[in-house]
Formats: structure tokens, C-alpha cells, sequence
């Protein structure tokens, strides 16, 4: 029997193909022509998903998995893993195909791009790039650009909407050009050790109640330096950062599941669903229940 292969059609995915007219009217405006986004997707958990393009595309594609593993082929050549936290820049014009694992299905967010300027972002990519792991900081910044530009284009196709997308998208492009070309760009190879084995543990414990003090003690400083080392390499502070990732844990139980919203905050260890909510709104910008309509609407 032959495998399943589906294009698209997961459950809970977003999804914007902009209508080539809409492209075509505003192509050509000078802030919309060096750069700018004709598709943007998220696929969750994307089971049996599978493209082929024998001939390429005429977009560059941006793909960003987050959870899960698939693998990629480019230009008939060896086939490559992409696993949790790995990016990768498929060229214009290069022929490729790439599937989700049946095993661990992969969750992703996508982007195609076009513009006069997008070879001049991805300078000296080809056929021959490979999957390159993005940090767990970088990360929730390229989600928030991929929210922000998905949240005003599901609001409609206007000029100044297209316009603002154009920018973040050469945000984006260009925050990805430095991720490719800085990998191991760090303050201190210990330093970012001792951050991101912090960072591992504060996702492991998510559904806890975890102090500043352990967190120094797994990190094997004191608190004034875990504190220092953990801001000046993600702008945060510790506790700051962990509430963070409980609230993104938040939104993507808000996006994939039906569990209310007391069951959410108890399951990521807030006992008082009240300040669960206040939390999730001072940083979403929005109650849980309106991110749950907006991002399903």
C-alpha cells in the first residue's frame, strides 16, 4: 500500500496563500519590492505531510521545525535530517522535496519569500545548505515574527498591512542571513553551556514551580552570577524567562487541545487560574480566551 502524503490539511493549521493579484497590484511598490512574503504556514504535528517540486520554486522557502523530525532532499542529493530547533533556507529555483517523520511527526512554520533583495539576504545558499540548529532564544523570536505577520494578514490584504509584513519579513530574513552566518556566535562557550542547560531543564519543568536558587544550583553558580550570565545572554531575567515558557507552552495547548483554561494553568503549575490569566495577557497582549479565538479564527 502506498504511504499517505498530504500537502497540507492539519489539524489546527494556519494557513495564507496570497492571491496573485493582490501580488501583482503591490509588487511593485518600493517598500514591498525588495522583499516580501507570498505564503505563511504552520503545520502542527503534521503527520503523513510530504512536498515534491521537481523544478524548484520561484520563492525562496524558509522552513523552522519546533517539534518533531522530518527529512529534505535538494536537488536530488543526499537526503537530510531536520530535527527539533533545525532551519533551513531552500533556494529559488532548486529542486527538492521533504516529509515529516511517520514516527515523530514535525511541527513547523514556513514562510515563502520573493523580492529584488531576497538572493542578497541569502547570499551563498545553494543546493548544497543543510539544516542549522537555532537557539531556544532565537526561537520565540521567530515565532513572534511569523504571529505578527500571520495576525495582519488574516485581517485582510490591505496596502499598509502588506507594507508592514514586507518589513518584518526583511526582519526576518535578515535575522535568519546572521543566525546562518554566526552559529556559534556566544559571549562564552561555558556561558552558553550553563544558559542552555538552564534553559533544557526550565522546558522539563514546566508543569513545576521551579526558584531562582535551583535554578543557580543546576547551573552550578551562585545567584547573582546565574542571574548576570542568564540576562546578558537572552535579556532576561531567569524567572522572567521561565514564566515566558510556560505562557508559549500555554498558547500551543491553547491552539492544539480543547482542555479549558483552568485545566491549562494547572497543568503548567499555576494554582490560581486568575493570575494565570492576568500573566498570559501581560505577555500575549491578550486574554487566553481571545488568543484562542484569534488564532483559530
Amino acid at each position: 500500500m502506498d504511504k499517505i502524503k498530504k500537502q497540507d490539511g492539519f489539524m489546527s493549521q494556519l494557513l495564507i496563500v496570497l492571491p496573485d493579484h493582490i501580488l501583482e497590484a503591490y509588487a511593485a511598490h518600493p517598500l514591498i519590492r525588495p522583499l516580501y512574503i507570498t505564503d505563511i504556514g504552520y503545520f502542527p504535528h503534521a503527520q503523513h505531510h510530504y512536498r515534491e517540486r521537481p523544478t524548484g520554486s520561484e520563492s525562496y522557502i524558509i522552513l523552522y521545525c519546533i517539534e518533531g523530525e522530518g527529512w529534505i532532499r535538494l536537488a536530488g542529493q543526499k537526503q537530510q535530517t531536520m530535527q527539533k530547533g533545525a532551519l533551513i533556507v531552500i533556494p529559488a529555483h532548486t529542486p527538492h522535496e521533504y516529509a515529516s517523520s511517520e514516527d515523530h511527526p514535525w511541527t513547523i512554520y514556513w514562510f515563502h519569500m520573493k523580492g529584488e533583495q531576497v538572493g542578497d539576504y541569502f547570499e551563498g545558499i545553494d543546493e548544497h545548505t543543510s539544516p542549522t540548529p537555532v537557539s531556544v532564544e532565537h526561537s520565540s523570536q521567530i515565532i513572534k515574527l511569523f504571529q505578527d505577520s500571520y495576525n495582519l494578514l488574516q485581517k485582510g490584504y490591505s496596502l499598509d498591512r502588506i507594507i508592514y509584513v514586507s518589513q518584518l519579513a526583511g526582519h526576518l530574513a535578515a535575522f535568519i542571513r546572521f543566525n546562518l552566518q554566526h552559529p556559534h556566535l556566544a559571549l562564552n562557550r561555558q556561558k552558553k553551556h550553563d544558559v542552555e542547560e538552564s534553559l533544557q531543564y526550565m522546558t522539563e519543568h514546566l508543569d513545576k514551580n521551579v526558584t531562582l536558587q535551583e535554578l543557580a544550583d543546576q547551573a552550578k553558580l551562585s545567584v547573582p552570577h546565574y542571574t548576570h550570565v542568564f540576562k546578558k545572554t537572552t535579556g532576561y531575567s531567569p524567572i522572567d524567562y521561565y514564566l515566558r515558557l510556560k505562557i508559549q507552552r500555554a498558547c500551543q495547548y491553547l491552539d492544539l487541545t480543547e482542555q479549558s483554561m483552568k485545566e491549562i494553568s494547572i497543568q503548567l503549575g499555576f494554582q490560581d487560574p486568575y493570575y494565570f490569566s492576568r500573566l498570559f495577557k501581560k505577555i500575549m497582549g491578550k486574554s487566553p480566551s481571545a488568543y484562542r479565538n484569534t488564532r483559530k479564527g
